[in-house]
């Protein structure tokens, strides 16, 4: 089905297709993979101790509804799922915009896997965990040193936990300044992530929002015609999704603080910013990270990840608790944060995630992080004159100004002449092994496509993952039906998205499915 244009250097590339039923499906009764030996006497004495103290109704009836199956048939299907997807060790990741998909260094990868740390569990005795909680202490003070903040929390496990922590923390502040009533209105801008204004709603606020001028940055004019004595925060990215960065936010956060207002900094894909600029000097109250994206953990589709929030020296009492301290002798946790909003998450977050994001900082120094900000807004603007060399695509707001380190581009053109849209050539960039991210619902680009190179990609991998797309643009103009019945030679064909917007056809876990579908 596929027709290679040898002017591009486009991989031929089959993905394995095995059709693997979910686990629970294999579930076959007596079939084990382990012998699970016996309890003792005293240790059935001391777990019924323990479960006589939980209240009656959190005591589980019955035994889970585990699969039971057997060992090689576990291995099997795991392996084979495994060759069902793509990744940043498979492919040239490139196409995940807005959310840093980059190559981990292996040795980050080993030391969060090792024993010493696969083995801790959260309850045990500080005096037992004193290493993790040395790095999580540690990785505070570096954090700190970036962003300009005064405390750091690791508890929220992804950037849309992290900004229903940063709004959660505005609501209490606000409360407690004794201006709840009062203050019931947060301001983000157009092209902030979606999840800036639902935490918003969420927590009770109304959202306004701003919208960019004729140049794609956040339009001044129209902050200025929004904030008032009700503006509660003002939530935003920066560079916001578009890859455009606002040297002028300053001005932003003084007109908020003027009538009272916090403000918070969505600072999830940092690896153009390292060394430039912080969330501090531009005025803001609080920011966060991505660890799982700029700080050498891949972006985990919902984890495991860390959405680590850093706050001024006026919200450090309502972070979440607990933080860790050190009193110069010992690390600890420490919960007496007297107008914390409490926990965001059980426990201490992901220990793993701040032990990698510890050891690619420690290893690259104040030096190498300012050359990944460099390097990563030099492969963005590569690839951004290789996009814009294709036919039928456009970039909004195409004023010349450089793209920080992403760039949402659109494929209007193409479409309105080839009848091909965005959603056609991503299922074509699975026949070559790629992924193609299109943006967040709804559209505001048309036919919008959203790429975003880092620091670690080549330009070789650059030139690889511009070349597919060029085939693609080429058989979009020639040969339509390639790219519109897409995909041809990945493990899945085009998938039925009639149910995408009907939430009576959804189900998030195998209990909901059999609760829908099958009693």
């Amino acid at each position: 089905m596929k027709k290679i244009n040898r002017d591009f250097k486009v991989r031929d590339f089959h993905q394995a297709k095995w059709n693997e039923p979910i686990i629970f499906e294999l579930h076959n009764p007596g079939h084990r993979g382990i012998e699970v030996p016996l309890a003792s006497e005293a240790l059935k004495k001391e777990a019924g101790d323990v479960y006589a103290t939980i209240p009656q109704g959190m005591r589980r009836q019955k035994a889970p509804a585990l699969p039971c199956v057997s060992q090689a048939r576990v291995l099997r299907h795991f392996l084979r799922i495994t060759q069902e997807v793509i990744g940043a060790d498979l492919n040239v990741e490139i196409g995940q915009g807005t959310c840093t998909m980059k190559y981990s260094p292996k040795i980050n990868e080993r030391l969060a896997r090792s024993p010493k740390m696969s083995e801790l569990h959260p309850l045990q005795d500080e005096r037992s965990v004193q290493g993790i909680l040395e790095i999580m202490y540690k990785t505070d003070l570096l954090l700190r040193e970036i962003c300009g903040m005064d405390r750091v929390s690791f508890q929220p496990q992804s950037g849309s936990q992290a900004l229903m922590t940063m709004a959660s923390l505005i609501r209490a502040k606000v409360e407690h300044d004794g201006k709840g009533e009062q203050k019931d209105e947060i301001i983000t801008t157009l092209f902030s992530h979606p999840s800036a204004a639902a935490s918003a709603i969420v927590k009770g606020f109304k959202v306004r929002t701003v919208g960019p001028r004729e140049d794609g940055y956040p339009d001044f004019e129209q902050l200025k015609a929004l904030v008032n004595e009700r503006t509660a925060g003002f939530i935003c990215a920066n560079p916001e999704d578009t890859g455009l960065y606002n040297g002028e936010i300053k001005k932003f956060t003084e007109l908020v603080h003027s009538v009272g207002g916090y403000c918070a900094y969505d600072q999830a894909n940092a690896n153009g910013l390292f060394g430039i600029t912080r969330a501090r000097d531009a005025g803001f109250d609080m920011c966060f990270f991505n660890l799982h994206k700029s700080f050498s953990t891949p972006h985990g589709c919902g984890g495991p990840g860390t959405g680590a929030v850093g706050v001024s020296k006026d919200f450090a009492d309502f972070l979440p608790a607990p933080v860790v301290d050190f009193d110069g002798e010992k690390y600890f946790l420490n919960d007496e944060l007297p107008h914390s909003i409490g926990k965001v998450r059980v426990y201490q977050g992901t220990p793993q995630v701040v032990l990698k994001a510890y050891a690619w900082m420690r290893a690259l120094g104040a030096e190498g992080l300012y050359e990944v900000a460099k390097i990563a807004s030099l492969n963005n603007n590569y690839l951004y004159k290789r996009i814009l060399e294709l036919r039928g695509t456009s970039v909004p707001f195409d004023s010349g100004e450089q793209r920080v380190e992403q760039a949402r581009y659109s494929f209007q053109k193409l479409f309105d002449e080839t009848g091909v849209s965005t959603e056609d050539v991503q299922r074509r960039m699975c026949d070559f092994g790629l992924h193609y991210w299109t943006s967040h619902h709804p559209y505001v680009v048309p036919q919008p496509f959203t790429l975003e190179p880092t620091e670690f990609t080549s330009k070789e991998d650059i030139d690889e993952y511009a070349d597919a797309i060029a085939q693609i643009v080429e058989e979009a103009y020639t040969n339509p039906e390639i790219v519109k019945s897409a995909p041809h030679n990945s493990s899945a064909h085009r998938n039925d998205e009639s149910s995408f917007d009907d939430p009576k056809q959804w189900a998030i876990s195998w209990r909901s499915y059999q609760k829908k579908f099958e009693d």
